[in-house]
């Protein structure tokens, strides 16, 4: 899976000439808490409601309503706007923008073609979504969590069980554990026979430490 894929496309944005009166309306309109800042198709900046808020004259004020707007009018977005974005490129995968957002402690990022035009947007929400169409949860899945240890061979083996009994594997995961030891996450067509195949397991030294269907 690549970001391009999954990015929302065509983002809304601001120039950083325009005024913050005019951001502002546009934010409120689309329900946004971030916006980018485009000249040109280039991304230059960004900019939160916290900096529009931290601008803005307070709600105890006694200017008017004109003088409010006179005053939002003079100042532009570039006046507010953080010249440091953090991005990713169109064609990173969804993993590389999952571990940029983590290291950033962002919930999203702008994409970027090679050029540096801005082409779309990725957010946490869109990884999240896309995690469990591919996992097929909301189809409905069973779900096997086995505690083996770090060795040649087990992989092939736990599948071989599963073959001989003609249930197939929708997606494994690995997982390290602790004491050269590791997690192996099994998913399987939901209410699959299961019985006799964690028998089968526990009599090989493969212990499932949990089991339950999801969807």
């Amino acid at each position: 899976m690549f970001v391009a894929s999954r990015m929302t496309r065509h983002p809304v944005s601001v120039t950083s000439d325009a005024t913050i009166q005019q951001a502002d309306r546009l934010m409120k309109k689309h329900k946004f808490h971030r916006m980018l800042v485009v000249d040109n198709g280039k991304l230059v900046g960004y900019f939160s409601d916290r900096d529009i808020m931290r601008v803005a004259p307070s709600p105890a004020t006694t200017l008017s309503k004109f003088e409010i707007r006179s005053l939002l009018d003079k100042i532009s977005v570039r006046d507010i706007m953080h010249e440091k974005v953090i991005t990713v490129n169109e064609g990173a995968t969804l993993e590389e923008a999952a571990l940029i957002m983590y290291q950033n402690k962002v919930g999203g990022l702008p994409v970027v073609s090679d050029v540096g035009a801005v082409v779309g947007i990725i957010t946490a929400t869109d990884i999240l979504k896309t995690f469990i169409k591919v996992m097929g949860l909301i189809g409905g899945k069973t779900r096997l969590t086995l505690e083996v240890d770090n060795k040649v061979g087990v992989i092939a083996d736990i599948t071989k069980i599963f073959a001989d009994k003609g249930i197939n594997i929708d997606s494994f995961i690995t997982c390290r554990h602790k004491n050269n030891r590791y997690e192996l996450v099994v998913r399987l067509d939901e209410n699959a026979e299961l019985e006799e195949v964690k028998k089968i397991l526990d009599e090989r030294g493969y212990k499932v430490v949990h089991s339950v269907d999801i969807g």
